[in-house]
């Protein structure tokens, strides 16, 4: 069902997209068919290398991200008088875009890997943490006694109550934010990189004003994105099949 909608909605958007570009004629919108053959075209080259770096930047974000988030969550979730301390901090910065602090970042750690990273992280931390917190604090104390009954120290306790209890709140908020992700890698690599998708449609072409190879570089970010939304969606039904079953 999934995969048709899928294909659906695809179709659907090259259909609009081909109306579009009849009705506008101009070379600014260049027809579906035309960014397709381009996109072909550099895959193998310089598009491949951007996607590639782009897809490093986020996946390690991704990764980083729930390494520590998880347990901080687990961890206010679970000890009351350490989320009263940091829940006001939450409260306050959990609204806050976080591309706002995108500039504060690059001076502290410089225009590099690393800030990249630590930008998409820093937004990625708390769609998890506060998650993962609620899922832990959700947990019914007779089902920790229960296995604490049977012997479990803290590592099962972890293994076998808090992982399993955290896993959909974690896949939960990757599927939520990974397009927002996706959206703050673009905006990071627009600036003092010369890599990445968002350079190659910023600068390489769209400063150029190579509109088809500019739309070819949309093509590959929307495609990055979809595919790391089908990335969780496939964790969640291998890992959480009780949620599909549901």
């Amino acid at each position: 069902m999934q995969r048709r909608d899928a294909f659906l909605g695809v179709l659907a958007l090259i259909v609009l997209w081909q109306l579009l570009a009849w009705a506008v004629g101009q070379p600014i919108l260049p027809p579906p068919g035309q960014v397709l053959l381009v996109f072909l075209q550099e895959l193998p080259g310089e598009l491949g290398r951007h996607i590639l770096v782009s897809a490093g930047r986020v996946i390690a974000s991704i990764a980083l991200a729930v390494a520590l988030a998880v347990p901080a969550g687990l961890g206010l979730g679970q000890i009351k008088a350490l989320n009263r301390i940091f829940a006001p901090l939450i409260y306050v910065v959990y609204p806050i875009p976080k591309i706002v602090f995108l500039p504060v970042i690059f001076i502290l750690f410089r225009a590099g890997e690393l800030s990249r990273i630590i930008l998409i992280t820093f937004f990625l931390f708390f769609q998890v943490l506060v998650l993962v917190r609620d899922e832990a604090a959700g947990l019914r104390p007779e089902l920790i006694q229960s296995v604490r009954s049977l012997g479990a120290g803290r590592r099962a306790l972890f293994r076998f109550v808090y992982l399993p209890a955290s896993l959909p709140a974690v896949l939960s908020a990757l599927r939520i934010s990974v397009g927002t992700a996706i959206a703050v890698l673009y905006i990071s690599e627009g600036y003092a990189t010369s890599s990445g998708l968002g350079y190659y449609i910023v600068t390489e072409s769209w400063g150029r004003l190579a509109y088809t190879e500019m739309y070819a570089g949309v093509v590959a970010m929307s495609l990055l994105g979809l595919a790391l939304y089908f990335v969780v969606d496939a964790l969640d039904r291998r890992l959480c099949p009780w949620r599909v079953a549901t």
